[in-house]
């Protein structure tokens, strides 16, 4: 979050980047929804740093406690499909996890993100991700490539309540600004955050709830005329998850850029400039 907000701010101040007139609107996957908030102007960068350290220190707790009680391994599994099973897949999945979760809410597995239409990500025991698997491929013919992400907690499911608990006391403390300086697209619902009560909720259920990260990208692309996207922060998989589905076809006036390194400044700043022209034609 913090390279996240350090890379807007050198953006504006060494590079006259007018964030409040060049930015329509914000969103961010997971931790890099607090940088979206950020960006949008709804929470000051402290408190957002001060919201996120103690929230990690929780999950961090709350998977070390899972861990003890149920004696088993977690992390996150990531699923590739093709895009046309995508939804046969979420459905069969949806079908076995009560059979395999039980009433243990300590070893339960859940779908944690759905990134793209061929693209999401199991949470929870690891052992039982795999027995999952297994019964995918044996029991309903799909054999989705599987990849363990580096993470050995169970984001975004039912073992963090005590984050989201932690966020909803938290956030009542917390100076949000609403309005702010532009609509900001939630995780949790894929639409923006209509009022400051909305914001706390949503943010504080994200915790333990699916990021709708591919319903979000359709909602701006699709009824927003979301033309032109900037990813900013470490890494690209943001911005190549969004280029893959709506950037495929370079559309004028369009584009997806990511600004990571400083190397990728000029040129993605460039390319606004030039797209702007041609909105403008």
């Amino acid at each position: 979050m913090a390279t996240s907000v350090l890379i807007l701010r050198i953006l504006e101040s060494e590079f006259g980047f007018e964030t409040k007139t060049r930015v329509n609107v914000t969103l961010g996957h997971s931790l890099g929804e607090f940088s979206a908030l950020v960006a949008g102007g709804y929470i000051h960068f402290n408190d957002a740093l001060r919201l996120i350290r103690r929230r990690a220190e929780i999950m961090s707790q709350c998977t070390q406690k899972a861990a003890i009680e149920s004696g088993e391994h977690y992390g996150m599994i990531a699923l590739v499909c093709e895009p046309e099973h995508m939804d046969d897949l979420l459905t069969t999945i949806h079908e076995f996890l009560p059979c395999l979760n039980g009433d243990n809410s300590c070893q339960q597995v859940v779908v944690a993100n759905i990134n793209s239409k061929n693209q999401i990500v199991l949470s929870g025991s690891i052992e039982r991700i795999r027995t999952l698997l297994v019964q995918l491929r044996q029991f309903s013919g799909h054999d989705p490539r599987a990849v363990k992400l580096r993470s050995e907690s169970p984001f975004h499911g039912p073992i963090m309540a005590p984050a989201a608990g932690y966020m909803r006391r938290a956030l009542d403390v917390v100076t949000i600004n609403f309005p702010a300086d532009m609509p900001c697209v939630s995780n949790v619902s894929n639409l923006p955050f209509p009022s400051e009560h909305s914001l706390k909720e949503l943010l504080s259920r994200q915790c333990v709830e699916t990021v709708r990260w591919w319903d979000s990208i359709r909602y701006l692309d699709q009824e927003r005329g979301v033309k032109r996207w900037i990813g900013i922060g470490p890494g690209k998989v943001g911005r190549n998850l969004v280029g893959k589905e709506v950037g495929r076809v370079m559309a004028r006036g369009g584009g997806v850029w990511a600004i990571c390194d400083p190397r990728d400044v000029n040129e993605a700043l460039v390319m606004l400039e030039n797209t702007e022209k041609d909105i403008d034609d």
